[in-house]
C-alpha cells in the first residue's frame, strides 16, 4: 500500500488539525464539519494528481484551449455518520463521482473492550472498472474500513483504490496496508501512535461523529 502522509510537510492543513483536536475549538460543531471539509478537500487536491488525464479541447468565447481533465470514473464512498463532512469536502473537489454511503459501527457484545463491526445499510453504484475513494475519518484498528470494503465488493471490482482519512493510528495503517492491495493508495492528513484499551486513537480527537453531530443514544 502506498502512504502519503500530509502532515509530513507543513501547510495550512496543520492549523485544521490542530483546531480539530483542541477541546475548546471543537465544541463549535459548526467549525469542526468546516475543519472536517476543508481537510477532504486538501486530500482531493493531492490524490488528484494521481489519477488519470486525458487532454480535451474547450471551446473559449475567443477560441480554444487545451486542457488535461481526469479521466477516470470515481466513485465516492462514506462510512456514515462521522464520514459525511468528509464526502462532501471531496465531493467538492470530485463533483461529477457517483455516491455511495454505508453504515458501520462498533457492536460492543460482553467486553466493553472488544467489538465488531456491523454494517448495516448500503447503497452503492456499479464499481467495475471505477475508482473507488473510501472515505472515513478515523482510521483506528482499520476494521471498518476493511468491513466496508468487504461489503462493496459484490456491486463489482474497482481498478483503482483510495483511502482517506483525517487522523489515524500507525495501527489502523498497519491493519489496512495488510488487507489491501499493494497499488492501494491512503491518504491521510496525519498518523498518530496509539490507541487506548477501547480502540481509540491517542492523543486524536475524540468521537468525530458525535462532534460533528451530536452525541447518539446508547442502546
Amino acid at each position: 500500500m502506498h502512504l502519503h502522509n500530509l502532515a509530513e510537510t507543513n501547510s495550512i492543513l496543520n492549523t485544521f488539525i490542530a483546531e480539530m483536536r483542541d477541546v475548546n475549538i471543537q465544541k463549535d460543531t459548526m467549525r469542526f464539519r468546516r475543519n472536517i471539509e476543508r481537510t477532504g478537500e486538501i486530500l482531493g487536491y493531492e490524490l488528484s494528481k494521481s489519477l488519470n488525464f486525458s487532454n480535451k479541447e474547450i471551446t473559449t468565447p475567443l477560441g480554444s484551449a487545451n486542457s488535461n481533465l481526469i479521466s477516470d470514473d470515481i466513485v465516492l464512498c462514506s462510512i456514515l455518520r462521522a464520514g459525511v463532512p468528509l464526502h462532501n469536502g471531496l465531493l467538492n473537489y470530485f463533483d461529477n463521482a457517483e455516491n455511495a454511503f454505508i453504515s458501520a459501527y462498533r457492536h460492543h457484545k460482553d467486553n466493553p473492550e472488544s467489538f465488531e463491526i456491523i454494517v448495516e445499510y448500503l447503497a452503492c453504484p456499479d464499481l467495475n472498472n471505477k475508482t473507488l475513494i473510501l472515505a472515513d475519518p478515523m482510521l483506528a484498528t482499520g476494521q471498518s474500513m476493511v468491513s466496508t470494503f468487504e461489503a462493496l465488493k459484490p456491486f463489482g471490482t474497482p481498478k483503482n483504490i483510495h483511502l482517506v482519512s483525517v487522523i489515524g493510528a500507525q495501527e489502523g495503517v498497519d491493519f489496512v496496508s495488510k488487507h489491501f492491495d499493494t497499488n492501494t493508495h491512503l491518504w491521510i492528513a496525519t498518523v498518530d501512535e496509539a490507541l487506548n484499551e477501547k480502540g481509540y486513537i491517542v492523543p486524536g480527537l475524540g468521537d468525530a461523529g458525535d462532534l460533528a453531530f451530536g452525541q447518539k443514544l446508547q442502546h
